[in-house]
């Protein structure tokens, strides 16, 4: 999988609404915890969300292989939270990390307009080869055209679907991941299924928890969303997109979703554990994250089956980097190449989810299991995902225009505004903050 940028406009990754983490979330507003090393070096890490690395001790086992090193590290909630926090951080020159996570929604904006504020990777010994180990494209996205390299990919967000074994089973469904699959040969076919399971489903229990959560899944698996390979702005008259919207509208409408707003909406959360949703498009960080929200209870009632019609998608990834005011650069790159090595990132997304994107860490995963979903092959399923997605076309205002028609989806199910009404209000929306 590979995803383009197209000059002037900087490529960046699609991902959720903005006001997602990119990564899942902790259930703390704010975690930290810090290293027990002598402290020789300090390293600070700020990071949102569960990106995977406290999670799965990997800053522990550092400082075991690197005495003297203390990392001091802390994570924020939601990246909405994190990124204008990091920003005024950044405006003021204090207060930053030696090591900051970017959300890869903002990437672009950090590659266009913040070079001066970042470190070029290339320039510290423990980074300078990094962008070989990507994937192409997820290297190409933090690079500016002079050819500094200002980011160190973390993951990158194939696509599946997540379900319950339960709930579909009270309603007659098939449990089964290839049974399901064998239903889902279209994004018709899992609105239709939607249509059976709303006939028969356990009461409290929509199909799926979101109309602004389904189109995310559709479009992330198009070439073309927002921006032409020429950088213009298309969204308003790119089929993909009008379809997309109008089919999630349309499911909203029928009253197949829960009427919940991803990552803002605390019933949401809830919902992974409480069974108000049966299904979910799943980006592989979605993993981690109905682990920590459905908990203990819900292992063994989840699974994971792929994409109606087997479809690749990419939804998320973040980035590390290192701000030019550290005083630790060499120290952090250190932290950075470790933390991305593709030995590393295995166990990352063997803990939590995240998919790796460097190709050692992708050839590490491919026989993944999990069971608190059924033992089910996560890691076949995700690397299938990646290498079936299309070559995306995305620009930097892709946050913006993915959150406007999002929440134009939840005016939709949540207010009842007509679709076309909700669509045409969303097109001023981008119109008036884009010009």
């Amino acid at each position: 999988m590979r995803i383009r940028s197209t000059a002037p406009v900087v490529a960046t990754l699609l991902s959720g609404a903005l006001l997602l983490t990119a990564c899942g979330g902790s259930d703390d507003e704010a975690a930290s915890s810090s290293g027990g090393g002598d402290g020789d070096v300090e390293l600070s890490v700020s990071l949102f969300g569960t990106m995977g690395f406290e999670e799965s001790a990997l800053f522990e086992e550092y400082e075991k292989q690197n005495p003297g090193v203390q990392i001091n590290y802390e994570s924020t909630q939601g990246e909405d939270k994190y990124w204008p926090a990091l920003q005024t951080k950044l405006a003021s020159g204090s207060g930053l990390a030696d090591v900051q996570g970017i959300e890869v929604a903002r990437i672009a904006d950090v590659v266009a307009n913040q070079s001066d504020k970042w470190t070029d990777l290339t320039t510290l010994q423990a980074t300078k080869d990094i962008a070989a180990n990507y994937v192409e494209w997820k290297a190409a996205a933090a690079t500016t055209e002079d050819g500094k390299v200002l980011g160190a990919g973390t993951d990158i967000g194939p696509m599946a679907l997540c379900y319950r074994t339960d709930l579909l089973e009270q309603a007659g469904l098939p449990t089964d991941p290839a049974e399901l699959a064998a239903r889902l040969g279209s994004w018709d076919d899992y609105v239709a299924l939607g249509e059976e399971y709303k006939a028969a489903a356990p009461e409290g229990s929509a199909w799926m928890d979101s109309a602004g959560g389904f189109y995310n899944a559709m479009v992330s698996t198009s070439e073309e969303i927002y921006y032409d390979e020429a950088g213009e702005l298309v969204y308003d008259s790119n089929p993909a997109v009008k379809e997309a919207f109008d089919t999630a509208a349309a499911a909203g409408e029928a009253g197949l979703t829960a009427r919940l707003e991803q990552f803002v909406d605390p019933a949401w959360d809830q919902g992974f554990a409480s069974g108000s949703f049966a299904t979910i498009a799943c980006p592989s960080w979605m993993i981690g994250y109905i682990k920590g929200k459905a908990g203990d209870a819900g292992a063994g009632k989840w699974n994971v089956t792929p994409l109606p019609g087997g479809e690749g998608g990419n939804w998320g990834g973040s980035y590390l980097a290192i701000p030019e005011s550290s005083e630790n650069k060499e120290e952090a790159a250190k932290l950075i190449a470790w933390l991305t090595d593709g030995e590393q990132q295995a166990t990352v997304f063997k803990n939590v989810g995240n998919f790796p994107s460097t190709t050692d860490g992708i050839a590490n995963v491919g026989d993944a299991t999990d069971e608190y979903f059924n033992g089910a092959p996560i890691g076949e399923i995700f690397t299938a995902s990646a290498d079936a997605a299309p070559t995306q076309i995305l620009g930097q205002d892709d946050g913006v225009l993915k959150n406007t028609l999002v929440k134009a989806l939840l005016s939709v199910e949540a207010n009842g505004v007509p679709a076309q009404e909700a669509w045409d209000s969303a097109v001023s929306q981008v119109e008036n903050q884009l010009g």
